[in-house]
C-alpha cells in the first residue's frame, strides 16, 4: 500500500527540462508574470488554466476552514491542477504567488492534448492530478465543504450523498454530536432551523441547497450549450461512462448528462469483486471516478445535477431539455439512465426514508449502524455486497430474502461469504412487513411467508436492494417500452408499428432511428457492471454506423 510520502511524490513531480520544452511546444502558451501575493486561482471558481512554474514559487492553499493552510509550495518545473481541471469543475484550492514568478498558463484543452498525445508525460500529469485529489480526501485538516445538520435529516443525507458521489471531499458536523456547532452558527450567521447548511470556505453559506444549486456553487454543473453534439448520453452509470470513454476517444463530440453523480447503482457498491481485471475488487465509487477522469481526458463533457425532463425531435436531431429550461441537440442519443431500487412495500417505509431506511450502503449511510444492528433486504449481488460491508461495521446484520435460497439470484462467491460470516444471519422466505419508530426508525417487523411467524428486529438502519424501476419517465411515446417500463431495442422493435425506416434497426437501437439504449434501462439487459460497460462500448460502434448513413 502506498504511503502518504509515496503519494506526495506522485502528486507533486518536477518536470525535466525536456518535458517543460515539450509542454511549451504543444501548448504555445505565453508566459505570465505575477508579484508576491497575487492570487492566480481562487477556490470555488471554475478555472481552466494549467499553471507550470518557470521561475519563482506558487503556494497551494486550503481555504476551506477558518484559517488558510499551505498544502504545498511549487517551484520551477512543478505545476498546478487536479482532476477538476479536466472535468471543468471549480478548483478546490487557491493558488497564490509566493514571490515574483513566471508561469506558463495553457488552457485545459491543451493539457488534454498533451495527456492524449504524449503517453509518458501525459501519464505523469494525469497520475499527479489523481494523487492530489486522493491526498485532499485523506488529509484530516482539509475540510472541503462543511455540511452541518442533523443525522436524522433527509436533506442532510441527500447533500452528503451528492458530494460523495461526485468525489468532493467534505466534512460533516452533526447537530446532536458536535458541541462547537452553535459557535459556528453564530460565526456564519445561521440558525438551527435553517439546517442543513453547506459552508464553502469562510464566506459562502448555503441553506439547504438543492443538488443543482450545490453543483453550480462547486462548479460541477455547466450550462448546456445550444449546439449539436455527435453523441449525447443520458446517465453516467457504467454503460454511460463506457460510451463516453469510447465515443470521445474515437473523436465523437460527446456530452454526458447526469442528474446526481457518476456511477449509477454500481457507484454505491463498496466492493465489486467479479469485474474483469480487479482481482482484489474495486469500489463502485472508485471505478466511476476513474472512468469519469478517463472520459474527460479524451474531451467528453460530463456536467452533473442536470435532470433531463423532456426529449423531442426536430427534422434532423434529438432535442433534450433539462429542469432549468436549457436545451441541447444530438445527432445520436444514448439512453443510459439506468434503474433505481423499488420502494419497500412495508407499512411506514416512506416515513423513514433517509432517516432509517436507505437504498445504498456506503460510508455516507453505514455509520448509523456502527456497533449495532443492521437489516439488509434483498437477495441480489447489491444486497450481498452491502451485507458483507455492513458486517465489518455493525454488531449484527440480518439479510431478509423472500426466496428459499441465496444462490438463486446472488453470485456464488457472495452467497458463500455471507454464509461464512459469523455476524450475518439470513432469513429466507421472509419479507419486511412494518417499520416502527417515531422521528427515526426503531425496529423492523418481518414475517416468514411459510410459517407465518412474525419477528421484531430492533434496529435503526434498514438497507433495501430489491427490484428495479427504470428511469424512463422523461421519454416520449416514440420510444417504445416493455410492460415494466424498460426500453425495447434491436430485434424487439423490428416489427413495431413505430419502426418505419426501411431498414432493420441496429443493435441497441430503439423505435426512433439514431436513439439507442444500453445498460440497466434496456429491456432484456443483464444487470451486471461488466455487461453494462460492454453495451456502452458497443453502442458507440452502432452510433458510428448510424452517422455514416446520415
Amino acid at each position: 500500500m502506498a504511503t502518504t510520502h509515496d503519494l506526495r511524490a506522485v502528486a507533486f513531480p518536477k518536470l525535466t527540462p525536456e518535458e517543460i520544452e515539450k509542454v511549451a511546444r504543444c501548448t504555445r502558451a505565453p508566459l505570465e508574470r505575477y508579484r508576491d501575493g497575487d492570487v492566480l486561482i481562487r477556490a470555488g471558481v471554475r478555472e481552466s488554466k494549467f499553471l507550470l512554474v518557470v521561475s519563482g514559487q506558487l503556494a497551494v492553499l486550503d481555504e476551506s476552514g477558518d484559517e488558510p493552510k499551505t498544502i504545498a509550495i511549487l517551484g520551477p518545473g512543478e505545476f498546478t491542477g487536479e482532476v477538476t481541471g479536466l472535468t471543468g469543475a471549480a478548483s478546490l484550492v487557491t493558488i497564490v504567488a509566493r514571490s515574483e514568478c513566471e508561469v506558463s498558463a495553457p488552457p485545459a484543452s491543451s493539457v488534454r492534448e498533451i495527456i492524449s498525445r504524449s503517453p509518458v508525460l501525459g501519464d505523469r500529469i494525469l497520475q499527479a492530478f489523481i494523487a492530489r485529489r486522493q491526498l485532499l480526501a485523506e488529509q484530516e485538516t482539509f475540510a472541503g465543504p462543511r455540511v452541518i445538520g442533523s443525522r436524522h435529516s433527509r436533506d442532510m443525507l441527500r447533500i452528503r450523498q451528492f458530494l460523495a458521489k461526485n468525489q468532493v471531499p467534505f466534512a460533516t458536523l452533526d447537530l446532536e454530536q458536535e458541541p462547537a456547532v452553535k459557535t459556528l452558527f453564530e460565526r456564519l450567521g445561521v440558525t438551527e432551523a435553517e439546517t442543513p447548511i453547506v459552508a464553502l470556505g469562510r464566506d459562502r453559506v448555503f441553506r439547504n441547497p438543492s443538488n443543482a444549486e450545490l453543483a453550480a456553487a462547486l462548479g460541477i454543473r455547466q450550462p448546456l450549450e445550444r449546439k449539436v453534439y455527435d453523441l449525447v448520453v443520458v446517465g453516467a452509470g457504467p454503460a454511460g461512462l463506457a460510451a463516453a470513454v469510447y465515443g470521445a476517444s474515437e473523436g465523437l463530440d460527446t456530452l454526458v448528462l447526469e442528474r446526481t453523480g457518476p456511477g449509477g447503482q454500481a457507484g454505491s457498491s463498496m466492493r465489486i469483486e467479479n469485474y474483469l481485471g480487479f482481482p482484489t475488487g474495486i469500489t463502485g465509487g472508485e471505478l466511476a471516478e476513474r472512468a469519469t477522469v478517463q472520459a474527460a481526458k479524451f474531451g467528453a463533457c460530463i456536467p452533473v445535477a442536470v435532470t433531463v425532463v423532456r426529449l423531442s425531435f426536430d427534422s434532423r436531431y434529438a432535442v433534450l431539455e433539462d429542469d432549468a429550461g436549457e436545451t441541447t441537440s444530438a445527432k445520436c442519443l444514448l439512453i443510459a439512465s439506468g434503474a433505481e431500487y423499488r420502494r419497500l412495500e412495508a407499512e411506514g417505509c416512506e416515513r423513514f426514508e433517509g432517516c432509517g431506511v436507505y437504498y445504498a450502503a456506503t460510508p455516507v449511510e453505514a455509520p448509523v449502524c456502527r456497533g449495532s444492528v443492521a437489516v439488509v433486504v434483498g437477495g441480489g449481488n447489491s444486497a450481498g455486497q452491502a451485507a458483507v460491508y455492513l458486517a465489518s461495521i455493525a454488531r449484527k446484520v440480518y439479510v431478509v430474502v423472500r426466496g428459499d435460497s441465496l444462490y438463486k439470484s446472488m453470485s456464488s462467491y457472495l452467497a458463500k461469504r455471507i454464509e461464512q460470516t459469523e455476524n450475518i444471519e439470513v432469513l429466507l422466505k421472509t419479507r419486511s412487513r412494518r417499520m416502527l419508530g417515531e422521528e427515526s426508525l426503531r425496529a423492523v417487523e418481518v414475517v416468514n411467508d411459510e410459517t407465518g411467524e412474525v419477528r421484531t428486529i430492533q434496529t435503526s438502519a434498514l438497507f433495501s436492494f430489491i427490484g428495479a424501476v427504470p428511469r424512463t419517465d422523461w421519454l416520449p411515446p416514440e420510444i417504445e417500452k416493455d410492460e415494466k417500463g424498460f426500453v425495447k431495442t434491436g430485434i424487439a422493435v423490428a416489427q413495431s408499428p413505430r419502426w418505419s425506416y426501411g431498414r432493420s434497426p441496429f443493435l441497441l437501437e430503439t423505435t426512433r432511428a439514431g436513439v439507442f439504449a444500453a445498460g440497466d434501462v434496456r429491456s432484456g439487459s443483464v444487470k451486471r457492471v461488466a455487461s453494462a460497460v460492454g453495451e456502452g462500448a458497443m453502442a458507440v460502434q452502432v452510433v458510428h454506423e448510424y452517422l455514416r448513413g446520415m
